[in-house]
């Protein structure tokens, strides 16, 4: 947390169209949660760049609140740290399926945290660090149910290890503040959980 806040500091200009793309009419939506925001967006759109056209898939992303109590509406990033909202800090991936299937996305989503610890991602610890899917289809859920299954027999299984991430529908969301998004392409030495990271 301290690390996070003082990366806020420094800084330098730079062209946010980069890391975005034209929506097309199959555009769908994926939300995911696994730990500081910061860092999930930056893995995605990393492996997954808007540009050079056509890019790999994704379109655009959005880092923010989602998943916590429902009678709490347009929460900040103070008082979501502090944990009393319960909700999550998430990135929104807006895709398209053409392009990339939303079960590799889930792969891709184990792949780069841990979600074998509960409410927590390396030195971040809460409920806003929770590792989570949020769906926004029927045919989603099945597919994020299906993929975890997959991947829990194949890379957690053998080392006695249970995911613990969170699936279920997407409900409301807020964008989080104008500086979180694309926070470590803007602060490329801003803090990075080490968990954001290729685990095979």
């Amino acid at each position: 947390m301290l690390g996070r806040v003082k990366s806020l500091l420094s800084g330098a200009p730079f062209d946010p169209a980069v890391y975005a793309a034209p929506a097309t009419s199959a555009t769908e939506i994926a939300t995911f949660a696994s730990g500081c925001f910061w860092g999930t967006q930056h893995i995605f759109l990393k492996h997954f760049p808007p540009s050079p056209a056509p890019g790999k898939g994704i379109l655009r992303t959005t880092v923010g609140y989602t998943g916590g109590n429902p009678l709490v509406s347009n929460p900040d990033y103070k008082t979501v740290c502090t944990g009393a909202t319960d909700h999550a800090e998430a990135v929104r991936i807006e895709f398209d399926p053409e392009v990339i299937g939303y079960a590799q996305l889930v792969e891709f989503f184990y792949r780069s945290h841990d979600p074998t610890t509960l409410n927590k991602q390396g030195a971040d610890t809460g409920t806003q660090y929770r590792s989570a899917i949020y769906t926004h289809s029927p045919e989603q859920m099945e597919i994020a149910q299906r993929v975890t299954r997959e991947v829990q027999a194949k890379r957690f299984t053998p080392k006695n290890l249970k995911i613990a991430t969170e699936i279920t529908p997407a409900g409301a969301w807020w964008d989080a503040e104008t500086y979180h998004q694309l926070y470590l392409f803007k602060h490329p030495r801003g803090y990075q959980c080490p968990t954001h990271r290729l685990h095979w």
